[in-house]
C-alpha cells in the first residue's frame, strides 16, 4: 500500500493519491514455499538418519555373522586336516562351500550399500592385467572342472606400469566369470582383456567374458544390471544368487571411468564386458609383495619361526581356540588375552614377535589396546594384525590409524593366514603406528581370503 497527498498553491490539502496492491497470493505462495522448504529439510534429516541407521545395522549384521562364520570355517579346516574318511571329507567340503556362499552374499550387500552411499574406496597401485586373469582362472578352475567346462583366458598387448585397483578389477571380473560358469553346462568360458584406447597418461582396457551357456533373451537383458534382478524367477530357483553381482560390476566399472554391456543369443551363449580407465606411471609403481605358496608358508614358518611367541587377543572362545590351534600347528608359541586390557598388560610385560588383535572386545577395544601397546618399550616395534569381523573400509583405516600393521577380515582362510604370518614375521622393520617415529615401510591393507564377489 502506498499513498500521498496533493495540495493547492496555498498548501491546502486538496486530496490524496492512494495505490494498493493485493499481495494475498504472494503471501500464500511464500507460505507454501516456506512449508515446502521445511518439509525438504525434514525429509533430508530423515533420509540421513535412515542412512546412518542402515549403515549401523549393516555393520552390526556383518560383525555378528562373520564371527560365527569364522568359527565354522576354522573348525572345519581343523577337522579336515586331522584326517577323515572320504565321505566325511565330502560333507566338510559342502560346509565350506555353504559358508563361502553366505559370505559372498554378505559382502555383496555391504559393497552395494557402500557404493550407493559414496563410501566405496579404491586404491592406486600397480596393475598386472594378465596376473588378474590368471588369478581368477586359478580361483575358479575347480568349479569349472566340476562342470567339465573349459576355462581359458587371453590377454592382448598392454602398456607397462598401469595404475589402478587390482582388487576391484578382479571383483568386477569375478562376477562375470562366476556367472558364466554357473550358466554354462558344457563348452567353454573365455576371459579376454584388450587395450581399447591408449593416451599419454591413461589406458582404457576392455575386459570380456564369453561363454557357451544358456543365453539371455532381449527383454531380460534390459534389467540384468539392476540390483536384485535376474533373467527370471526360475533362474533364482535353479541357480541361486541374489542378483547383486552384475549391478556391482556396473557400478565398479562406472567408478573406474568405464561402462558395461552384454550381447547374448538364447541357446548359444553370452558375452559380458566392461571397460576401466587405468592411469599410467612412467616411473613404475610398487606392486604388492609377492606371497609364498600355502605349503611353502607353513614349511617356512615351522623352519624359521618355530618357538616364536604370538599373542592372540580374542574375546570369542571358539575363535580364540581356532587361531591358537592354527598357530601351534606351525610351531608358534601362543598366549591368549580375552579382552583389550589383558592384551595391553601382557604385551607390556613380555616380548611378543607378533600380536593378533580383535577390534571389539570388553574392557578395552582392540584399537585402544593397540594405542596403549605402542606407548610401551616392548610394543613399539611388534607387528600388530587386526583380525576382526568388522570389514568396512573405514574399519581398516581405523585399525591402521591406531597403529596396526595389517587387517585380516573374518572369516579368514586359514591357509592364507599362514602366508600373512610369514610375511610379517620375516619383515624386520619398525612397526607402523602413531607412536613409532621410524616408519620405513607402508602398512599393508589386505583382506585375507580369496574373496570371490557375489556370483549371480
Amino acid at each position: 500500500y502506498n499513498a500521498s497527498v496533493y495540495r493547492d498553491h496555498n498548501g491546502q490539502v486538496l486530496g490524496v493519491f492512494a495505490a494498493a496492491r493485493d499481495v494475498t497470493e504472494q503471501k500464500r505462495l511464500e507460505q507454501i514455499l516456506t512449508a515446502r522448504n521445511l518439509e525438504l529439510e525434514q525429509a533430508k534429516n530423515l533420509a540421513e538418519g535412515a542412512n546412518r541407521a542402515k549403515s549401523a545395522f549393516l555393520a552390526n549384521m556383518s560383525h555378528e555373522l562373520r564371527t560365527p562364520l569364522n568359527a565354522i570355517t576354522g573348525m572345519t579346516y581343523l577337522v579336515r586336516g586331522a584326517g577323515v574318511a572320504p565321505r566325511q571329507a565330502e560333507h566338510l567340503k559342502k560346509i565350506e562351500t555353504a559358508v563361502e556362499h553366505l559370505l559372498e552374499i554378505i559382502n555383496s550387500v555391504l559393497d552395494l550399500s557402500k557404493i550407493e552411499a559414496g563410501k566405496f574406496s579404491f586404491e592406486e597401485t600397480a596393475v598386472n592385467v594378465g596376473a588378474i586373469l590368471a588369478n581368477i582362472a586359478s580361483m575358479l578352475s575347480e568349479r569349472a572342472e566340476a562342470k567339465k567346462v573349459a576355462l581359458q583366458f587371453e590377454v592382448g598387448p598392454m602398456p607397462h606400469h598401469l595404475l589402478g585397483d587390482p582388487t576391484r578389477l578382479q571383483q568386477a571380473l569375478l562376477n562375470y566369470v562366476g556367472n558364466a560358469i554357473k550358466f554354462t553346462e558344457s563348452g567353454s568360458v573365455t576371459m579376454r582383456a584388450e587395450l581399447k584406447e591408449d593416451t599419454l597418461d591413461s589406458a582404457l582396457v576392455r575386459f570380456e567374458v564369453q561363454d557357451t551357456g544358456v543365453g539371455i533373451s532381449p527383454p531380460a537383458i534390459e534389467r540384468l544390471f539392476s540390483a536384485f534382478e535376474q533373467a527370471d524367477n526360475s533362474t533364482t530357483r535353479k541357480y541361486g544368487g541374489t542378483g547383486l553381482g552384475l549391478a556391482i560390476t556396473k557400478k565398479l566399472a562406472q567408478l573406474m571411468g568405464g561402462e558395461v554391456g552384454v550381447t547374448s543369443h538364447v541357446g548359444r551363449g553370452s558375452t559380458f564386458w566392461f571397460t576401466a580407465r587405468l592411469k599410467k606411471n612412467s616411473e613404475g609403481a610398487r606392486a604388492r609383495p609377492a606371497e609364498a605358496s600355502v605349503q611353502d608358508a607353513k614349511a617356512r614358518l615351522r623352519e624359521k619361526f618355530s618357538g616364536k611367541r604370538v599373542l592372540i587377543a580374542e574375546d570369542d572362545p571358539v575363535n580364540e581356540e581356532v587361531a591358537r590351534i592354527l598357530l601351534e600347528e606351525v610351531g608358534l608359541a601362543v598366549d591368549s588375552a580375552a579382552d583389550g586390557g589383558e592384551a595391553a598388560d601382557r604385551a607390556g610385560s613380555r616380548h611378543y614377535d607378533l600380536i593378533l588383535m580383535d577390534m571389539q572386545m570388553p574392557r578395552l577395544s582392540g584399537l585402544d589396546a593397540t594405542r596403549l601397546i605402542r606407548t610401551t618399550p616392548k610394543g613399539k616395534s611388534v607387528p600388530i594384525l587386526a583380525m576382526t569381523a568388522n570389514a568396512f573400509s573405514d574399519d581398516r583405516a581405523r585399525c591402521l590409524d591406531a597403529g596396526m600393521n595389517d587387517f585380516i577380515a573374518k572369516p579368514y582362510d586359514p591357509d592364507l593366514l599362514f602366508e600373512t604370518l610369514l610375511r610379517w614375521l620375516e619383515y624386520d622393520a619398525p612397526a607402523h603406528g602413531p607412536m613409532s617415529a621410524e616408519v620405513k615401510f607402508e602398512p599393508q591393507n589386505v583382506t585375507i581370503g580369496a574373496r570371490a564377489a557375489d556370483l549371480e
